[in-house]
């Protein structure tokens, strides 16, 4: 892997149902307004962290998850 998951598993979940919601909301909502493309593309963002288990901004201040012992 060229990366280190940096997002626990309940993180992942959490991210994934909030950013499909989120793009849904923004989509269904708010139209075609600049808005609502801003609610799509953070929905898509949150979404994709979510299914890829890496936030590069949590990585950016330092984050890394816990590791159990």
């Amino acid at each position: 892997m060229f990366y280190v998951k940096n997002l626990p598993t309940w993180e992942r979940w959490a991210r994934g149902i909030f950013g499909v919601g989120l793009a849904t909301f923004g989509a269904t909502s708010q139209g075609n307004g600049p808005i609502g493309w801003l609610l799509i593309a953070g929905g898509v963002i949150s979404l994709l962290t979510g299914l890829v288990g890496f936030c590069p901004m949590c990585a950016m201040v330092g984050r890394k998850p816990q590791i159990k012992a």
